[in-house]
């Protein structure tokens, strides 16, 4: 399967982003001095930025907000940041199925990269920025047959680029929402992925 490409989202997929994110909303509220529930806001993780900060800042300072956030992000949320169970087990299947594994997140690109090298995966590209069904592009640039996330959006995103979407119970969504969104099959966690590659290369 030397043609194999698989692409993985990251946030609650490869890696927990809920204890960095929390912190970083808490900062951003006594610096701007606006009051965010970081409790609700890790529980919806997923869409872009700027989607949630809509929640509690006036449109027109939500550009000048999620900058701010996106620096501090860098000092505050990379070291509180771990890894999900299975998930350098899981670019490691794909190495050894012969294959390549490319992040593609909707995560800030530089801090998408900057939790990569904390956690010391080794993806063999990470493209950040895209969304839902913006994710396509770069999954179809990469070759990517099977995109991994844990969200609707992502399954979204591997049926508009043509991929086999495999969807994990790690994030907001439960499995009854990531089947009727069109996931192909649902794992409970990462540490299940190497057996279903197995298995998916053999056919």
């Amino acid at each position: 399967m030397a043609s194999l490409t698989v692409g993985f989202d990251l946030d609650m997929t490869l890696i927990d982003s809920r204890p960095g994110i929390h912190a970083c909303y808490q900062a951003l509220a006594a610096r701007t001095g606006t009051y965010i529930d970081a409790d609700l806001a890790i529980t919806r993780l997923g869409p872009p930025l700027v989607e949630e900060l809509a929640n509690w800042f006036p449109a027109e300072d939500v550009p000048a907000v999620a900058a701010l956030y996106r620096e501090m992000y860098a000092a505050i949320g990379i070291e509180a940041t771990p890894a999900m169970p299975g998930a350098r087990e899981a670019i490691a299947a794909v190495r050894a199925a012969g294959g390549r594994a490319v992040v593609v997140t909707a995560k800030y690109e530089p801090n998408a990269e900057l939790h990569i090298a904390h956690l010391g995966m080794e993806p063999d590209a990470v493209i950040g920025d895209l969304w839902a069904e913006a994710k396509a592009g770069a999954l179809r640039e990469h070759g990517a047959g099977v995109y991994v996330g844990d969200h609707v959006g992502d399954v979204r995103g591997a049926r508009a680029a043509g991929a086999y979407s495999v969807a994990v119970t790690t994030g907001p969504c439960d499995e009854r929402e990531l089947r009727a969104a069109g996931a192909d099959v649902v794992l409970a966690d990462l540490t299940a992925f190497p057996e279903w590659l197995a298995a998916h290369t053999r056919r």
